[in-house]
């Protein structure tokens, strides 16, 4: 037996783990006690590690489709397959005839965040698609636009803040989404006992609404009116007040005329909240000490997805709670690069897509529309697929005609542990290494972090001799991409020279680390392996901007353009049902339901309907009820629970584990339903391009 130290790879928490390792075998899991960020916090999923890496339905060794069959293939033979196939596609049809896939489980790993990039750019190709634009999108125009940066996103300071909004999200269980937050239940505990509060603005009482000193239910995908209305308020109550922000800040008078109609009371009826309720959260909001508003998937998998997510950041700079501690405030990680203050700025639609003519958004395209290339005839249409870490046929809208586009393909590889409900139409499978065998550093989610530390692990357990570590498997690809081969020179390819006795990815990461604002290496991470602590959250205006003016543009012309459209909504109010998803704490999206510890009990995946709803509807608790959308319809299992509002059923997402040709045991005996057969692929943010995800209308009747 020993002791190994690691960090939680399976949520956006990076949670310190002890590992207890027997042989080549994780045998115990606990919290890292000496973490500076977790400080031994763990969930169900984290715990689950051990049993997530022994897991037998993963696959060890890369398989190919042999007549119809799969039959296990070495690496070698894998890669001159992958090379063989894709270069015929191109030289027959060109390089946009090749998409790539980007699963959300790629920016949770090391190899992932290093060669990601690379890979994109090798394929050379228009047609690339990620799970962002299933989630999290928005967010990053609107910051794009605001501050000139993608990935310039503010986090609450939750450790030092009064007061904390939170709209669409259910941090006791998800433990943050981009906003990196262990032990989320302890911190916001912690907040109440200083005498600070917080209240949660969510369609259902979560677990963290439950928590909240008050919750406000609202109707879905209506954040935008009650977010405007509060903007309103502070400008009609004279409670604006930018403080140290006003020098860095442009176009408050603009912000200010776009929230004139939208008064508490334009928008009371429509969001559900009474206008009173509205003006004492708007003071609420700007009479704290010290302030943060936060918004999450509900808020960003919605029609105005961009501009809510906007508008989140408007609150925080009007009450001068941006980049202040206690406000939402700018993480500088051990890997970044300061800049100078300015920069080029951001814009999209650079290209559209072939079919529906959408636009590019940070060099990708809506995952609503693969489908539609796939299926399309014509110049540029899409007949061979990459998938790294993505389950697609499961995660993107109306995800019936998605999953049998898949199976028209020329050709599909998929770097994949496993033959699950995407994986099943490729024609080769790459499986990358379990979470134990391979190197963690956070390259992504510590840029999010609650608080600055840095933290690097080499493998637990060392690879058996038919693994291949991820990197490679990434790089045999870009390599085979950009016309190299299977066989190319992969030191080369990243720009490496000689010899350190250090893989490549800790030469990388060294190189970023001794370049980075704290002047680490390494061997300072190596030498402290619970992780180095690099203080609290500090100020970063102007010095991250990357606006061509060097100042945060509060009113954005793109946002602003959209506006219209959110009056055309309030002034058009929709009756009827409508769903949204939700989240447990022992499930992440599709990755996890084939491990029994994570689906054992009561299931999980069952459709809530408030009592009044269930009454009028003539449905009962654990009866079954068909939910029907423009798209598709799903039979379900129905949970009566007040706590979802009346006139909103929830299904959670990542389910569906009931199609032919997979192997996942676990999942197949707990399939539950999958709630993207219900939402529509053609209800998209115009401006991200993200799919609506919440607040889609659906009608509900008793089921045999």
């Amino acid at each position: 037996m020993r002791k190994a130290y690691t960090t939680c790879p399976l949520c956006e928490a990076t949670c310190g783990l002890e590992l207890t390792v027997s042989g080549d075998r994780v045998v115990g899991v606990r919290g890292d006690r000496e973490d500076p960020l977790s400080g031994g916090f763990l969930c169900p999923k984290g715990a689950s590690l051990g049993a997530l890496d022994a897991d037998p339905d993963r696959l060890r060794t890369p398989v190919a489709r042999r007549g119809g069959d799969w039959e296990a293939v070495g690496w070698r033979e894998a890669f001159e397959l992958v090379d063989a196939r894709l270069r015929a596609v191109i030289a027959e049809h060109g390089r946009d005839a090749v998409a790539l896939y980007l699963g959300n489980p790629t920016v949770h790993s090391l190899a992932g965040g290093l060669y990601a990039a690379g890979l994109r750019k090798a394929l050379g190709s228009r047609n690339v698609f990620t799970a962002a634009t299933v989630d999290q999108m928005p967010k990053h125009v609107a910051c794009g636009l605001m501050y000139g940066g993608i990935f310039t996103i503010p986090v609450p300071d939750v450790d030092r803040t009064d007061f904390l909004l939170v709209l669409g999200a259910d941090p006791f269980t998800s433990n943050g989404s981009l906003w990196t937050v262990p032990d989320a239940p302890g911190r916001l505990k912690a907040l109440r006992a200083r005498g600070g509060a917080f209240v949660v603005v969510d369609p259902r009482r979560t677990r963290t609404a439950a928590a909240a000193d008050a919750h406000l239910p609202i109707v879905p995908g209506t954040d935008v009116f009650l977010l405007f209305a509060m903007v309103n308020e502070l400008f009609a109550a004279s409670l604006v007040d930018l403080g140290a922000l006003a020098p860095h800040v442009a176009g408050v008078a603009e912000v200010r005329r776009l929230s004139e109609p939208f008064t508490p009371e334009a928008v009371a009826s429509r969001c559900g909240i009474a206008a009173a309720e509205i003006r004492a959260l708007t003071r609420r909001l700007a009479k704290a000490p010290r302030a943060a508003v936060y918004g999450r998937i509900g808020t960003t998998a919605v029609g105005f997805g961009t501009v809510t997510s906007w508008l989140v950041d408007v609150l925080n700079v009007l009450t001068g709670n941006l980049d202040r501690p206690g406000g939402a405030m700018f993480p500088l990680p051990a890997h970044a690069r300061r800049g100078v203050g300015t920069g080029k700025g951001f814009t999209t639609g650079r290209w559209r897509s072939r079919v529906r003519g959408l636009p590019e958004v940070a060099g990708e395209l809506p995952a609503v529309t693969l489908a539609d290339e796939i299926t399309t005839p014509g110049d540029g249409q899409v007949r061979a697929l990459v998938t790294v870490a993505g389950n697609p046929a499961l995660s993107v809208p109306n995800s019936a005609r998605l999953d049998a586009a898949l199976a028209t393909l020329d050709f599909m590889v998929s770097v994949d542990p496993y033959l699950n409900e995407t994986t099943r139409h490729a024609d080769v499978i790459l499986p990358p290494p379990p979470p134990s065998r391979r190197a963690h550093y956070d390259l992504a989610l510590l840029s999010l972090s609650v608080r600055n530390v840095a933290k690097f692990s080499r493998p637990a357990v060392p690879l058996g001799p038919d693994e291949v570590d991820e990197g490679e498997i990434l790089l045999r690809l870009t390599a085979i991409l950009a016309g190299l081969g299977p066989d190319a020179d992969l030191e080369a390819l990243v720009g490496l020279t000689g010899e350190s006795g250090r893989t490549r990815e800790e030469r990388l990461l060294d190189a970023r680390l001794r370049s980075g604002p704290y002047g680490l290496t390494l061997d300072d991470l190596l030498d402290r392996p619970h992780g180095v602590d690099l203080g609290p959250l500090t100020g970063r205006l102007p010095e991250v901007l990357r606006t061509p003016s060097g100042r945060v543009e509060l009113c954005p012309g793109p946002i602003a353009a959209d506006v219209p459209r959110v009056l055309a909504a309030l002034r058009a109010p929709v009756e009827g049902l409508v769903l949204i998803g939700r989240r447990h704490l022992r499930s992440n999206n599709s990755w996890l339901h084939n491990v029994p510890a994570l689906v054992k009990g009561r299931p999980v995946c069952t459709l809530l309907v408030h009592p009044a709803d269930a009454a009028r509807l003539g449905l009962a608790d654990g009866g079954a009820a068909r939910v029907t959308s423009r798209v598709g319809e799903v039979v379900a299992t129905v949970e009566v629970s007040a706590d979802v509002a009346a006139g909103v059923v929830s299904l959670p997402h990542g389910w569906g584990h009931d199609r032919p040709g997979t192997r996942l045991a676990t999942a197949r005996a707990h399939p539950g339903v999958n709630a993207n057969l219900l939402t529509d692929d053609l209800a998209v943010d115009p401006l991200s391009g993200t799919a609506v995800l919440n607040g889609v209308h659906v009608h509900v009747s008793p089921a045999e």
